[in-house]
C-alpha cells in the first residue's frame, strides 16, 4: 500500500498519469490499475481524470496533504539510515582488554582510523570481560575460549604465555622443576591467574592456582616487577618478548608450554552488519596476519 500512496502523491505532483507514468518509467494502464486498488482500500474516490488533466477530489487533496510529509521523512529516514548502514562511518564502539590494546594492537587503531576518517572510534580498554550488550558497544575484542552463543566471532590470532623471570632472580634459584614452582615468588597478573602446561617430550600436563607474592590486574606493572627481580610471571609472549630478545628476562621451564589462547572479534547476533563493523572485523583480520607473535 505504500508504494501505491507514493505513486498517487507522484501523479498529483506531475498533474496527470502520463507525466507520473513518464517520471516512473512506468507503463500508464499499470498507474491507473495502482491508483484504482488504493482506492479500493481506502474506500473512495482519490482523483478526477479527463484527457487533458487529473485533479484530486476533495478526499484526494485531504489524503495527499496527510500523506507527503509523512512520506518525505519516511524517505529522508531511510536515507540516512542507509548512509549509517552502508557507509563505513559514524561512532564505533569497541571494547578490547587493557594489554593487548595498549601492546601489539596499538598501532593498529591508528592505522584504522587514518584509513576511514569518517569513523569516530570509541574504544573501552578493561582487563576483565565487559558486558557487549549492556555496554551498548558495537564489537569486542576478547581472548581465551567464547561460552557465549548468542554472539557472532570470528577468530584473530592467538596469544602464547610462558613463564618469565629476570637472570638476577634466577641465580637464586638454581634446581627451580614444575613441581617446586609454588614454593617461589609468583608475580600473579589477573586475570591470568591459573597457570596450566603441557610437557614438550612427555605430554604431561601440569595446573597451578599460584599463591601470589605480589598480584596486579596489570600486565605492564607485573613485568616491571619481574624486571626488578620480584618473582616468576607468567605472561604472554607478545608483552614480553623485547624484554627476553634483550636479556633482561628468560624463560622458565621452557620444556613446559602453554596452550595458545585464541583472539576473538565479537558481536552481537544480528542477520545484516553495518559497514563500519565489517570495516573493523576485516581490518583487524588483516592487521593481526602480520603480527607473527599473535598467530603462534
Amino acid at each position: 500500500m505504500l508504494d501505491d500512496i507514493a505513486l498517487f502523491i507522484k501523479i498529483v505532483e506531475s498533474g496527470s498519469f502520463n507525466e507520473a507514468a513518464r517520471i516512473l518509467d512506468m507503463p500508464p494502464s499499470t498507474l491507473t490499475r495502482r491508483v484504482q486498488n488504493l482506492e479500493r482500500q481506502l474506500g473512495c474516490k482519490l482523483l478526477l481524470r479527463s484527457a487533458h488533466r487529473t485533479v484530486p477530489t476533495q478526499e484526494g487533496w485531504q489524503y495527499f496533504e496527510q500523506c507527503r510529509p509523512l512520506l518525505y521523512a519516511l524517505a529522508q529516514t531511510t536515507q540516512k539510515l542507509d548512509e549509517t548502514f552502508n557507509q563505513v562511518s559514524g561512532t564505533l564502539q569497541v571494547l578490547a582488554p587493557t594489554n593487548l590494546a595498549n601492546g601489539l594492537l596499538a598501532p593498529a587503531w591508528v592505522e584504522f582510523m587514518q584509513e576511514n576518517p569518517l569513523i569516530n572510534l570509541s574504544l573501552i580498554l578493561a582487563n576483565h570481560t565487559e558486558d557487549l550488550i549492556g555496554k551498548g558497544a558495537d564489537l569486542a575484542i576478547r581472548i581465551g575460549k567464547q561460552p557465549d552463543s548468542s554472539l557472532n566471532m570470528r577468530k584473530l590470532g592467538s596469544v602464547t604465555n610462558l613463564l618469565v623471570a629476570s637472570p638476577n632472580y634466577l641465580r637464586h634459584a638454581p634446581h627451580l622443576t614444575m613441581e617446586k614452582l609454588d614454593k617461589h615468588k609468583l608475580i600473579v597478573a589477573n586475570p591470568l591467574s591459573i597457570w596450566t602446561f603441557k610437557h614438550k617430550q612427555s605430554n604431561e600436563t601440569f595446573r597451578i592456582t599460584p599463591k601470589a607474592y605480589f598480584e596486579v590486574n596489570d600486565l605492564y606493572l607485573a613485568i616491571k616487577t619481574t624486571l626488578a627481580g620480584l618473582g616468576i610471571l607468567f605472561c604472554p609472549l607478545s608483552l614480553c618478548y623485547k624484554y627476553i630478545e634483550q636479556g633482561d628476562l628468560v624463560p622458565v621451564l621452557p620444556e613446559w608450554q602453554n596452550e595458545p589462547r585464541e583472539i576473538f572479534a565479537v558481536w552481537s547476533q544480528q542477520q545484516f552488519l553495518p559497514a563500519r563493523v565489517r570495516a573493523m572485523v576485516d581490518f583487524l583480520v588483516s592487521y593481526v596476519k602480520t603480527q607473527p607473535l599473535l598467530n603462534d
